[in-house]
């Protein structure tokens, strides 16, 4: 399969309107119910201009880069990571907490490191993620998160620049 390819579609109907259920959360000041695993992000539609809403799952909380690190389960398609390449300003709310964040996409390397992070906390989401993408389970190790990164598109949403006190 080539990198980005995936067999999911993105969700329509109910599962839709289930995965956007936690947006609902955080517009009415409850974002801290789902602690620090997810994030809103809000970032500009590329060719809408307006301002479009997701939540995502946060595969590592890396402080000394100042950054969030997502990956989109539904690969290329997703239209929030399609969003972000075009327009990589956007704001991110963990908690009750809101930032502005830069969206950087991670090469494969730096991709499979985080997921590496990730899989040895969650390894059940881990092997869910990967049977979804790459339609087999990988084992949560250096080889299954490299082989799991080359379809996954992960993003880091930089939120502080190194050196920057907060």
């Amino acid at each position: 399969m080539a990198r980005g390819t995936t067999t999911q579609a993105s969700p329509r109907g109910l599962r839709r309107l289930a995965l956007r259920l936690p947006i609902w959360l955080y517009r009415l000041g409850l974002g801290g119910l789902l602690g620090q695993r997810f994030l809103l992000l809000s970032h500009r539609g590329r060719t809408s201009g307006k301002l479009r809403q997701t939540v995502l799952e946060v595969v590592q909380h890396d402080q000394a880069m100042g950054a969030y690190i997502v990956a989109s389960g539904w690969g290329e398609q997703a239209q929030w990571l399609q969003n972000i390449l075009r327009t990589p300003q956007v704001a991110i709310q963990v908690g009750r907490q809101r930032m502005p964040a830069h969206a950087m996409r991670l090469p494969t390397d730096q991709a499979a490191t985080a997921l590496l992070a990730s899989a040895q906390q969650h390894p059940a989401a881990f092997r869910a993620l990967s049977k979804m993408m790459v339609g087999e389970t990988l084992t949560p190790d250096r080889a299954g998160c490299t082989r799991l990164a080359a379809h996954v598109p992960v993003v880091a949403l930089v939120y502080r620049r190194a050196g920057d006190e907060r």
